[in-house]
């Protein structure tokens, strides 16, 4: 089998350098490292340098789940002594050091005295303006706000925030880049302070610290409103789409006629901002205590990348929202495989994702099922019956299944599925696949029997000529070479009785 492409948008050299490697900065890595980049890291701080290792260990655990092919092989990690070290001959400067404007300053200078001229730098604060940050530059122009949310390698939103002094050029290059690390930038009209997302954010905490202050509800009770309640209509709609479907078919119209004399009423208190003294900081502090139990920030993190995962997974079979987002970017991710026809064909490369493990921690068996059917379906894309061909009217369906489980599988393993034609002659199909981990032993077997159907009249039919002697092909060629020991003959099926 020949080597498998690397993705164009993806350059085997690229570096991005990470200024602070605090929360922020190293999910930042990990999300760039995972995206098949190189990173260079600096921090002054050991501790933050430790966080954001193991950091990494989660993302490694969760951001791979969301796709199910093999993504580019994870890039490198440098430690550096100094900014200028960090951002030798980088491509990319993302600085994520603490909310402060002089320092935030002080370390642009040191970039840009070290950096090559013409890389973007881009600021992840949640609330300086790019012409802020400008101040006191050697060249302000290459200066920007890439505002991202945390868990970074998760969370694909970032806000990109330009002032005058930036071309459109670097605007535009800046938002290819991210998006070929699977993100979502959405560029901001005008520099404001907070930016957009961060606004939205603040009037919801402004409200939710004055309903606890006054005694109407708990930490507790206010998360529990939002994700249970409109956390889930915002997380696959947003806020004015949710709206637009609460008019009827009247539309947004209608609902703002209905609701548009509330927002006379004195419902909030966003005017008016609750004193953070020590007895409203001692209660929300009790109560968000209590609320998580005894659950460790590693314990919660670990919870909130695995349910962000299963959300967005579940989105993605939709191709909704952060979903199509996915599905878009795990095109440009999975490279292009030339096979060797000689050999079994590798039809799928991936880690097991969290939400598919059972109460004994190893994956369920629907699952294995799962595995081997984007198998066949990766085989059946590979002769030529791709989504185009069922969207013109023809099809394989499996008539039988055969599976043997023969080992665990865990989440965050690597696993492998090489795949045999054992038959075909174009209107029949017998495919056998088996199932390899990350110790390269044989976990499972998935034999199928399918037949190609007309789907306007539900029946059996030939396939086009085309798709017919390029299926008889591949049997051709793998009936030549050696069956291999997990195949056909351990279950008693041979060639002849196909």
């Amino acid at each position: 089998m020949q080597p498998e492409e690397k993705d164009s948008a993806v350059p085997p050299s690229s570096t991005a350098a990470i200024i602070g490697g605090g929360v922020i900065g190293g999910a930042w890595a990990a999300r760039f490292r995972l995206s098949g980049w190189n990173v260079r890291i600096f921090d002054p701080s050991p501790a933050s340098l430790n966080r954001a290792e193991r950091m990494m260990e989660n993302a490694r655990r969760s951001y791979p789940a969301l796709y199910d092919g093999k993504l580019p092989e994870e890039g490198s990690a440098t430690v550096c002594g100094s900014v200028g070290e960090a951002v030798r001959d980088a491509a990319w400067v993302q600085e994520s050091v603490s909310e402060r404007l002089e320092l935030k300053r002080d370390v642009f200078r040191q970039i840009q005295q070290s950096g090559p001229p013409g890389v973007a730098i881009a600021s992840s604060t949640s609330g300086f303006k790019p012409s802020d940050l400008q101040g006191g530059a050697l060249r302000p122009d290459e200066i920007i706000v890439a505002h991202p949310f945390n868990p970074v390698y998760l969370i694909p939103l970032v806000e990109i925030v330009a002032s005058p002094a930036n071309a459109r050029e670097t605007v535009r290059s800046a938002s290819e880049l991210l998006s070929s690390l699977g993100m979502h930038p959405v560029t901001v009209r005008n520099e404001i302070d907070a930016h957009v997302a961060d606004r939205l954010l603040e009037a919801v905490w402004r409200e939710a610290l004055w309903l606890v202050k006054d005694g109407v509800a708990t930490t507790g009770e206010i998360d529990d409103i939002i994700r249970f309640g409109f956390g889930l209509r915002w997380a696959q709609m947003g806020l004015f789409e949710s709206y637009r479907i609460a008019g009827g078919d009247e539309g947004m119209a209608h609902f703002l006629e209905q609701f548009g004399p509330c927002l006379s009423l004195p419902w909030t208190r966003l005017t008016d901002v609750p004193e953070l003294d020590a007895e409203l900081i001692s209660l929300i502090s009790r109560q968000s205590d209590e609320q998580s139990g005894n659950c460790s920030i590693d314990d919660l993190e670990r919870a909130r990348d695995d349910n962000l995962a299963t959300i967005l997974r579940g989105l993605k079979k939709r191709n909704w929202g952060a979903g199509k987002l996915l599905l878009d970017c795990e095109k440009r991710f999975v490279a292009n495989v030339h096979f060797d026809l000689g050999k079994p064909i590798a039809t799928a490369e991936r880690k097991i994702p969290v939400d598919w493990t059972d109460c004994n921690g190893h994956i369920n068996e629907t699952h294995y099922l799962e595995l081997f059917s984007r198998a066949t379906d990766r085989f059946m894309e590979f002769a030529g019956c791709d989504d185009a061909y069922v969207r013109s009217g023809m099809s394989f369906f499996t008539l039988e299944t055969n599976l043997r489980h023969l080992g665990e599988v865990f989440a965050g393993e690597d696993v492998r599925v090489e795949t045999v034609c054992v038959f075909s002659n174009g209107r029949k199909l017998h495919l056998f696949h088996g199932l390899f981990g990350s110790d390269a032993t044989l976990k499972a077997t998935g034999e199928h029997l399918l037949l190609h159907v007309d789907l306007g009249t539900r029946k059996s039919s030939d396939p086009p000529p085309e798709v017919k002697s390029r299926l008889i092909e591949i049997f051709e060629f793998h009936s030549e070479m050696n069956l291999p020991d997990w195949m056909a003959p351990k279950l008693g099926f041979r060639r002849a009785d196909t």
